[in-house]
């Protein structure tokens, strides 16, 4: 896939999110539905939104496959029309009515991602990325911090999925906190790495994420001037399973790398 393809396929799906955040702004009667515990829950919103962007991308992408979140459409990471989705990252929030969830979509062929965008419809903002092309926020260039994590704040997730995870996560938080200005728990994975790729945060991290967590924000973050590896310093590598992440300004995230493993 050369450049000139992955901006148009970044167009198609800039388009369909906005398509499909009009379902977002004017659900009413949230019903949520518990998955695995009564943390990770689903709504009805979650697989219309699903439903109608595959429905966009097939007809405009020729050969699309896909990797969602509902409805165990998972195919192969090694299609060369690869959409990753997360309907609304952030379903939670949804419910809640906290009005912090986005609509997240990457395009990946054969293994590596080529383009994404990233919606958070409450206050209109669309991240997107193209491999090689940059980042950039309703069209304007981002790039992220390049100072010390002393200066800046810190986004981080708890895996509330996995209460396993509930006492490391805590226990990191505190060692990010000391180091850093503050701490930010938003409850949108994918717009945490957008707020490290344009700068708001100097990095994000949580212990364990699913693909369409952090597929679009991970090239955002990338093409922004981030990055990203897993809690243990390890590159990370789009794969189909959960995984630990760290990402942000290449300083900052390196910096509170160390201070987690201190």
């Amino acid at each position: 896939m050369d450049l000139k393809e992955a901006k148009r396929i970044c167009e198609e799906i800039v388009r369909a999110e906005r398509e499909a955040a009009v379902l977002m702004l004017h659900a009413h009667s949230i019903l949520a539905e518990c998955k695995t515990g009564h943390r990770d829950v689903v709504t009805e919103y979650d697989r219309k939104v699903q439903a109608l962007l595959m429905e966009r991308l097939s007809a405009s992408v020729p050969g699309a496959r896909f990797f969602c979140e509902e409805n165990n459409q998972r195919d192969s990471l090694a299609e060369a029309r690869l959409f990753i989705i997360d309907p609304i990252d952030g379903t939670m929030n949804f419910v809640r009515g906290f009005h912090h969830s986005s609509i997240s979509v990457a395009c990946a062929c054969r293994g590596e991602l080529m383009a994404a965008a990233v919606y958070n419809p409450y206050v209109d903002e669309m991240f997107t990325a193209v491999r090689g092309g940059g980042a950039a926020v309703n069209g304007r260039p981002i790039r992220a911090w390049e100072g010390p994590l002393s200066e800046s704040v810190v986004c981080f997730g708890t895996a509330p999925y996995n209460q396993a995870l509930t006492e490391k996560v805590y226990r990191l938080a505190e060692r990010a906190h000391r180091a850093s200005l503050d701490l930010r728990r938003e409850g949108s994975a994918a717009l945490d790495l957008c707020s490290a790729a344009a700068g708001r945060a100097g990095a994000y991290f949580e212990p364990e994420v699913s693909p369409w967590d952090y597929a679009a924000g991970l090239l955002i973050v990338r093409e922004a001037g981030g990055q990203a590896t897993t809690l243990e310093g390890e590159p990370l590598v789009l794969g189909p399973d959960k995984t630990s992440i760290l990402a942000g300004g290449p300083r900052a995230a390196a910096e509170l790398l160390q201070a987690l493993a201190d």
